[in-house]
């Protein structure tokens, strides 16, 4: 991260305004891109929402959370929290 004068750059008023609130001091500024949600890129969100929502149909068709933790190969404590919460 590079270091930039505030003084430099910003408007003198501007300037003022901000030392009134950070008189000296360092602060960040993050980049105003908005970051993407986990997951959102590569796809994953979307595959665990819809193996989640499948695990949830198949209990309330009649699946234990035995035959469930087999089939995905997840905990029992997973199971549960997919298809509690």
């Amino acid at each position: 991260m590079k270091y930039i004068n505030a003084a430099e750059i910003l408007p003198e008023r501007l300037l003022k305004e901000l030392q009134t609130y950070i008189d000296g001091e360092v602060v960040y500024i993050p980049k105003s891109s908005m970051k993407k949600e986990w997951g959102a890129a590569s796809g994953s969100r979307t595959f665990y929402q819809e193996r989640n929502r499948e695990i949830q149909k198949l209990y309330r068709e009649g699946s234990s959370i035995d035959m469930l933790m087999k089939r995905y190969g997840l905990a029992y404590s997973t199971i549960k929290k997919i298809i509690y919460g």
